[in-house]
């Protein structure tokens, strides 16, 4: 089922980032964290689809939506040009990224937009999770970092979350971490074959972090992923 959702908020996250705030009066979205909806609209004749995931806990009748502009991305484009009192078509939500077990430990690893199904996830876990949780975000600037201050805060209220960042492209400021998500697995991480690991982001780094965890004992019914970045990647 489809709806009009009204856009009540838009705001800057970074320079190529928006966050969207969608409301369907009187309707109550009701799905797991870490599912996506879909951004529906017509372009040249032909009805464009893209899915994106609500950052926010089900359960109001409002979706909070993350949204990176590319040059050549047709819905970033579209979506970066409502403001406040514009509609937009908004399709089901579904997905298989959801959280599987509240009562374990748990490691989110992610990079770009591929935070917003692991911020819907660890909000959840962060109410309803009996372990501890590790956010390990990578991106290229400091810039771009998406959602900072909310995982931040989100740190500072929660003592069983810990959250470090990486770059892979720092400027000589940058005090953190350097480099890709997956090449500090073994040692930010004691065990990880007691954790279920979420991971997403670009194909690439999904396929190689995977694999990492995979030569670190995860065992693969605790490696969670989206499913689809094996076959982009080739397989690989």
């Amino acid at each position: 089922m489809t709806h009009t959702a009204e856009v009540v908020d838009v705001y800057q996250l970074t320079p190529t980032v928006k966050g969207f705030r969608l409301r369907v009066p009187g309707h109550e979205f009701n799905f797991e964290p870490g599912q996506h909806t879909t951004i529906r609209f017509g372009s040249g004749g032909e009805e464009v689809v893209r899915p994106y995931t609500p950052t926010n806990l089900p359960g109001s009748d409002e979706l909070a939506l993350t949204i990176k502009r590319y040059d050549d991305g047709l819905a970033s484009s579209y979506m970066h040009t409502k403001r406040p009192g514009d509609v937009v078509e908004i399709g089901p939500l579904s997905g298989d990224l959801t959280l599987a077990d509240p009562d374990r430990d748990v490691a989110f690893l992610g990079t770009g937009t591929g935070i917003t199904p692991l911020l819907s996830i660890l909000r959840q876990y962060l109410r309803e999770g009996t372990g501890h949780a590790h956010v390990v975000f990578g991106e290229k600037t400091e810039s771009s970092i998406i959602h900072r201050g909310t995982l931040n805060e989100l740190a500072a209220d929660h003592g069983n979350l810990d959250v470090t960042f990486t770059l892979s492209d720092p400027n000589w400021e940058w005090t953190g971490r350097v480099g890709y998500v997956q090449n500090h697995l073994d040692d930010l991480f004691d065990d990880l074959s007691t954790r279920d690991c979420y991971v997403c982001g670009v194909p690439p780094m999904v396929v190689q972090t995977k694999a990492r965890l995979a030569e670190l004992g995860t065992p693969g019914e605790r490696i969670h992923s989206e499913g689809w970045e094996d076959g982009v990647v080739g397989g690989s």
